[in-house]
């Protein structure tokens, strides 16, 4: 029997999907079980234990009051998928870990509202996108990210052209890069909640974001999975 703990990613539908790929190496490095989970990889029933909401196009703008008239690059068959997922999350208490679009649209199912494009915000940061960690966070040194990653200051990549604006019920923003742009976000009302602007799958070769992974499984020791069983829908 499989006593690993079961941990849910979602994702791009696509074959070569690099995100999923990077986050079950990162996973099963941190003793778990991964399982993807999108549109075309409908989930086993098997009850999960944690739950990534991963990164990718654009969170369709009728989600957070956006312009519904702007020029991007939507999923929503997608967007419905995370959306059912991140309420089974809140409803279970299930430890939930949003990597930058997941990050943004567990905001949004919490109220929050999105900058639609912070390209014109961009002062004292690079616009182009790359996996590397070029990019500087300044972290809340009391936060719940700060103490995971052990560091209140973090370099990390960028492949985000929309983020935070105001956090949903229940999240504090405790990360922002030079520009003041939020990066990272946490639950002060006790649920087991992290969500990061950056993609730390790209990066889990360094401690300080393959230690995101492992909270994610030290965040529930007793298995209290009994209810979260991943249904279709």
């Amino acid at each position: 029997m499989d006593t690993r703990l079961r941990v849910g990613v979602t994702g791009s539908g696509r074959k070569w999907s690099p995100s999923w790929w990077c986050s079950q190496l990162a996973l099963r490095m941190a003793g778990a079980h991964p399982e993807r989970i999108s549109v075309r990889h409908p989930p086993s029933g098997i009850p999960l234990d944690a739950l990534i909401i991963g990164g990718g196009d654009d969170i369709s703008p009728e989600h957070y009051n956006g312009d519904i008239n702007e020029k991007v690059k939507i999923d929503p068959d997608r967007d419905a998928l995370e959306i059912a997922w991140i309420h089974k999350a809140l409803e279970h208490n299930i430890p939930l870990l949003g990597i930058c679009r997941g990050a943004q649209l567990i905001n949004c199912v919490l109220g929050g509202a999105l900058h639609q494009d912070i390209r014109h915000m961009r002062k004292l940061t690079y616009n182009r996108p790359g996996l590397l960690p070029t990019k500087q966070v300044q972290l809340e040194t009391d936060s719940r990210v700060s103490t995971v990653c052990g560091a209140s200051k973090l370099r990390v990549n960028s492949l985000h052209h929309q983020a935070i604006k105001v956090p949903g019920a229940g999240l504090k923003v405790v990360g922002r890069d030079l520009d003041f742009i939020v990066q990272a976000v946490e639950c002060v009302s006790g649920r087991k909640i992290i969500g990061v602007q950056w993609h730390p799958e790209y990066l889990f070769y360094l401690p300080s974001q393959f230690a995101l992974f492992r909270w994610l499984l030290q965040a529930q020791p007793h298995r209290k999975h009994a209810h979260a069983s991943s249904g279709r829908g």
